[in-house]
């Protein structure tokens, strides 16, 4: 079943954000746009090489309005440890959850069960809290954070402009489409 359209289920969770430890909801994710970046494990391989490539793109993202939370399974403890002892890691000033319980990754339908981590899973949620927008990418595939800019400004051009739609490769200022009858066959 696609999550696309459903609304993030309830969830609580300790993070690590700027040297603190906060508390983190679902409620949390309302009146703004959201990225959530589930990634594996803290002291791993791809995972900082994205999460720091994330943190590049994280003012830009800012300026859209958006908030970035990055998931593991790892504990809130852990996140400081890898944020105090890692180059990469250290550069991030987004929020990274810790889900020890696995119940956010569950709820995303990104947990391996069997290995007791998070698959590379991005998703990007509306203002009410609702995804528009799913990647899932296998272990070993990287994500690339800049793509998620164009993703975003699409989602919102969408949202504030009901009947219109983005075409593949849509980017801020381009045509759009407005789908109807005239356009079947056409394109």
């Amino acid at each position: 079943m696609s999550l696309i359209g459903t609304e993030v289920q309830p969830f609580n969770a300790k993070a690590y954000k700027n040297g603190d430890f906060i508390d983190v909801t679902n409620e949390d994710l309302k009146g703004q746009w959201s990225i959530f970046c589930f990634y594996p494990a803290d002291f791993t391989f791809v995972c900082p090489t994205e999460l720091e490539d994330l943190q590049n793109e994280y003012a830009a993202l800012k300026d859209l309005g958006v908030e970035v939370y990055s998931v593991s399974t790892d504990t809130h403890f852990t996140h400081k440890a890898w944020h105090d002892s890692s180059e990469a890691i250290g550069k991030i000033t987004y929020t990274m959850i810790g889900d020890p319980s696995q119940k956010i990754s569950r709820n995303f339908e990104v947990l391996d069960e069997e290995a007791g981590l998070a698959d590379r899973g991005t998703f990007i949620i509306d203002p009410d809290g609702v995804i528009q927008a799913v990647e899932i990418n296998a272990g070993g595939i990287g994500r690339d954070a800049s793509i998620l800019v164009n993703k975003i400004k699409a989602a919102q051009y969408v949202r504030n402009n009901p009947g219109e739609v983005c075409p593949a490769k849509w980017e801020e200022g381009s045509e759009t489409l407005k789908p109807s009858l005239d356009l079947v066959g056409k394109i």
